[in-house]
């Protein structure tokens, strides 16, 4: 019971360390396991036994015999499922043809640069070889994430390094997956035409399983066959029916099952998919926490002398120095990045947690099958995984700020709410070189936004997921644009010193415009612009306007033409170098205002001579 409840605790918080440092979990997990495995029963017992035994061995232990085995598995089948759930067609057809090509070339590359290495190293048998190179293809975001969220990066660089991350978690685990059947069939005769036979069947049987037990859930949840307090564990009692049956028709081909039905669940019109994904990604922090701490605790010592040699270090050398590079620089060829940002991304390529986890699980398997040199397969990749985290997490932003990549300057927009007129004003943004992302927890206005080419993300203003984007590094001003004022001051409490660190404003509301005298720093345009005159402006006339200035007293009178007419909305002022100034309610006044500068407003556009007259008659 204690030691139970000890790795629940120690795993929780290593997550809340790691959360503060702002590295990976996967560290500090596999550090604490070390502690009170391996290291704990030669340096700390006095009777040489761990303070954490993972398998039963007649005194202690947690888990009696293939027990061990069977909750790995268990675990890892729920990890790659939720990581089958982010997976999305949209998202891959979309993405640069970089970011297609690391994912598919760079695989190739290190599939096969790993098990060459790994082979003429370590002299190991083929076969072990490409199982051991096929866990390393996986970086996933689980590493990355904490990674770059510490690191201001161009907002290219970041994107790629995030989506390799993404996309190739279930590809690289399905191509380990895959080369595993192929050894365990293959037995001593090779891969003879009974191991194609059988692993067809984990092909067919994975994949079969998986497509149809993903439509069946679907069917049920959005037919409300299913009470909502029991979607999730109704869905969780899926995946593992899903990886368990699969596995008694075609041994060993769960985990593709529940990979397959992750995607297909991923990219259907699901309901209450978003519930889904948040349950399935706090039930992954509960069994990542448990289960690397369990795999790290129960690697031996002799496991890890087996790497107390050089070329442990020749072969992350070779992984870390030529391999990775060789595969970021091929599958960037011909592309817009910069040298420099190709050589920062082959530096960030951290293992991940499905990596090791699925290492200690076929390692495990295979050296009870008694294939030779399947005790190495957990240690390699153990090494690679903390090796990796720990030199990224360490050296990413000196290396960033070393090659020039790290962003100096925020110039990226945040818009809370994508009405339509926060729609325009974000367009507008964009056709003058601006990165705009909107946010909004409804759909059809994220839909819209991107119709219109936008970035735009469906977000909860209330929930934390907004800080973990990473996408969002090189926003420096901050907009509030919804119909709740309640939720636009709190958008500017909340983030202002994260996203609005060059200015944070907010729509000012009816009663701020009632007192002349009482308009908030933070208010955005006018200080006779409300949520409800810009929509009424934006239904008549939804067009943005551009008016030269010839000094400041023309900019002010301007300005008082627009706030005199209720069909005119001032935004921006736009500089001589094409910089676009915000407008904020608090202040008349506008710095280096010249006859090279323009007035940016929105709604009818305003005919100079007419109102200019009109203005001096009243």
């Amino acid at each position: 019971m204690i030691e139970l409840a000890g790795i629940i605790i120690l795993g929780i918080l290593a997550q809340w360390f790691a959360w503060r440092l702002k590295i990976p979990a996967i560290l500090p997990l596999i550090l604490i396991g070390l502690l009170v495995g391996p290291i704990a029963a030669e340096f700390l017992s006095e009777d040489g036994t761990k303070w954490i035994e993972p398998i039963w061995n007649g005194k202690k232990g947690l888990f009696p015999g293939d027990g061990l085995y069977y909750f790995v598995s268990l675990a890892i089948s729920v990890i790659l499922f939720e990581g089958g759930l982010t997976l999305k067609r949209d998202e891959i057809r979309n993405v640069a043809p970089s970011i297609t090509k690391l994912i598919t070339l760079g695989s190739i590359i290190t599939f096969f640069g790993g098990a060459i290495a790994a082979h003429y190293i370590f002299y190991l048998s083929w076969e072990v070889c490409f199982l051991f190179s096929a866990l390393i293809i996986v970086t996933g975001p689980t590493v990355i994430t904490p990674i770059l969220r510490n690191i201001p990066l161009k907002k290219d660089v970041s994107a790629v390094l995030k989506w390799e991350g993404i996309l190739i978690d279930p590809i690289g685990a399905l191509v380990a997956v895959l080369v595993f059947e192929f050894i365990s069939v293959g037995g001593d005769s090779g891969f003879t035409k009974t191991a194609f036979i059988e692993f067809g069947k984990i092909i067919l049987f994975g994949t079969t399983f998986g497509f149809t037990f993903a439509h069946a859930l679907k069917f049920v949840i959005n037919k409300n066959l299913i009470p909502h307090y029991l979607l999730n564990v109704v869905s969780l009692s899926t995946v593992l029916l899903v990886f368990v049956e699969s596995d008694i028709f075609a041994h060993e081909s769960g985990l593709l099952a529940v990979v397959v039905m992750g995607m297909v669940l991923g990219n259907s019109n699901l309901q209450n998919r978003k519930e889904l994904l948040y349950f399935k990604e706090s039930l992954s922090v509960l069994l990542i926490s448990i289960l690397f701490i369990l795999l790290a605790a129960n690697i031996s010592v002799e496991d890890l002398l087996l790497l107390y040699n050089w070329n442990t270090a020749v072969l992350f050398a070779i992984v870390v120095f030529v391999i990775r590079p060789l595969a970021v620089f091929l599958s960037t060829a011909g592309s817009k990045l910069k040298s420099n940002e190709k050589v920062f991304i082959s530096w960030v390529g951290p293992r991940g947690i499905v990596a090791a986890g699925i290492a200690s699980l076929f390692g495990t398997k295979l050296i009870k099958q008694g294939v030779e040199g399947a005790e190495y397969i957990t240690p390699l990749v153990f090494m690679i995984v903390l090796g990796t985290v720990l030199l990224n997490a360490t050296t990413a932003r000196m290396v960033a700020r070393a090659l020039g990549v790290f962003l100096t300057k925020s110039e990226g927009i945040l818009i809370v709410g994508a009405s339509k007129f926060a729609r325009i004003i974000g367009n507008y943004l964009e056709s003058n070189q601006r990165h705009v992302v909107l946010i909004d927890n409804n759909q059809s206005n994220i839909d819209a936004a991107h119709e219109l080419g936008l970035e735009a993300l469906n977000v909860n203003i209330y929930s934390e997921t907004l800080t973990d984007n990473i996408e969002l590094n090189d926003v420096g001003y901050l907009m509030a644009m919804t119909a709740n004022a309640d939720i636009n001051k709190y958008t500017i409490n909340k983030f202002s010193k994260q996203f609005g660190e060059n200015g944070s404003f907010r729509l000012v509301t009816r009663e701020e415009m009632q007192n002349n005298e009482n308009s908030p720093k933070e208010g955005l345009f006018s200080h006779t612009d409300d949520y409800v005159r810009i929509t009424e402006v934006t239904r008549k006339y939804p067009l943005i306007h551009e008016i030269p200035v010839k000094d400041k007293a023309h900019y002010d009178e301007l300005i008082e033409i627009t706030n005199k007419n209720n069909d005119m909305i001032p935004l921006f002022v736009k500089d001589e170098e094409g910089e676009l100034h915000i407008i904020s309610s608090y202040s008349k006044e506008t710095d280096k205002i010249n006859n090279k500068c323009q007035l940016v407003y929105l709604g009818k556009a305003l005919d100079i001579k007419t109102e200019s007259k009109a203005q001096e008659e009243t």
